[in-house]
């Protein structure tokens, strides 16, 4: 019984520490998302299809981007300096801020007929993602996202030169015209935060 007690005091104390060492603070990560707005833009919606749209999105997967940019397992040229110069502090900041703005993206596809093939197929999405596109921890948001950044996201996991969990697998099984009606369902959610 006191070897019970003396763990859960234990793993209080750890809970509480770990809620101390990833405190947040948005108006510090506006600040720091200063050299962000470049390419994400003043709102957080990308400037363009090249560069994702982060308003609304998950902290936990901007996180977890920003360390697989700064520890080199994830590949970007702009990327990869910009998390090397970020503490994991800054990391939650910014993602906090990011996380906090509105999604109202409207550099969304035009829409096109939904068949229940792709239907069908955004379901196998929606574990992970949300059922309505919104992201699930690190799981990222793909609801209001860039039409052709999903597209091209797509396209590389299924090429291999972008890796990450269960989508290599998943995308390998899809089609062109898939990876083109998911990207186009999943950029027309247009349903904010």
């Amino acid at each position: 019984m006191k070897l019970a007690v003396k763990f859960l005091v234990s793993l209080g104390i750890a809970l509480s520490a770990s809620s101390v060492l990833y405190a947040v603070d948005k108006a510090a990560g506006e600040t720091k998302a200063a050299t962000c707005v470049a390419c994400h833009g003043e709102k957080g919606i990308g400037k363009d299809a090249m560069y994702p749209t982060l308003a609304g999105q998950k902290p936990g997967y901007i996180v977890a981007q920003l360390k697989a940019f700064k520890a080199g397992t994830r590949k970007g040229p702009m990327m990869e300096p910009t998390a090397k110069s970020l503490s994991n502090e800054d990391m939650n900041d910014i993602a906090a801020y990011f996380a906090s703005l509105e999604n109202n993206s409207k550099h969304h596809a035009k829409e096109q007929t939904t068949t229940q093939a792709t239907i069908d197929k955004a379901s196998m999405c929606k574990g992970c993602h949300g059922r309505s596109g919104e992201g699930r921890g690190t799981f990222p948001r793909l609801r209001n996202q860039h039409y052709q950044y999903l597209a091209t996201q797509l396209k590389a996991y299924k090429a291999g030169t972008r890796k990450g969990g269960p989508m290599t697998g998943i995308a390998s099984s899809l089609s062109d015209e898939d990876i083109k009606a998911l990207s186009h369902y999943f950029s027309n959610l247009n349903v904010t935060k």
